[in-house]
């Protein structure tokens, strides 16, 4: 596989990001700030995309490291309307599709990165270009749009109750 130490530490945090992110999903609906599982996946999340920014296998500036200050950018406003919880409820629409959206974001790379090197010695993908790297995003955006709309749905039924969470 031949990762770099900054690699490793990349991955392994990534994991326990995504692994955060499902169970809170799973649990909650959503990504939730309130909870241990959406505080480990917004902080593990903030250290796998600035981590990112240091790897590359070219010189310069790259899509990756774009992404990766895009999720940045995303998890850290959603945060931001967090911290307004009490302000304005209707944040919590925002918050619930910019979080889910980080989430979709660091699963491509992960898709791609996961398929082209797994198994060690065969992997199921050639590369970035591989139709099943493409199918796999493609049901995970799928998957990413209904979630965003029963989340959707969820928040508008919460807030009329008047209920900050």
């Amino acid at each position: 596989m031949g990762l770099s130490t900054l690699g490793i530490f990349h991955t392994v945090i990534g994991i326990i990001a995504i692994i955060a992110a499902i169970l809170s999903l799973i649990k909650n609906g959503k990504i939730n700030l309130d909870t241990t599982t959406g505080k480990i996946y917004f902080y593990f999340t903030l250290i796998s995309a600035l981590t990112a920014l240091g790897l590359s296998s070219v010189k310069g500036l790259n899509p990756g490291h774009i992404l990766a200050l895009l999720i940045v950018i995303l998890v850290a406003v959603a945060y931001f309307l967090y911290t307004r919880k009490k302000v304005n409820n209707s944040y919590r629409l925002i918050e619930n599709f910019l979080l889910s959206f980080s989430f979709f974001l660091s699963l491509i790379p992960t898709v791609n990165e996961t398929l082209s090197r797994v198994p060690v010695g065969n992997p199921i993908a050639s590369g970035p270009e591989d139709p099943i790297i493409g199918i796999t995003i493609l049901i995970i955006l799928i998957l990413f749009i209904i979630g965003s709309i029963v989340q959707f749905r969820q928040q508008k039924r919460i807030n009329k109750q008047g209920m900050t969470r």
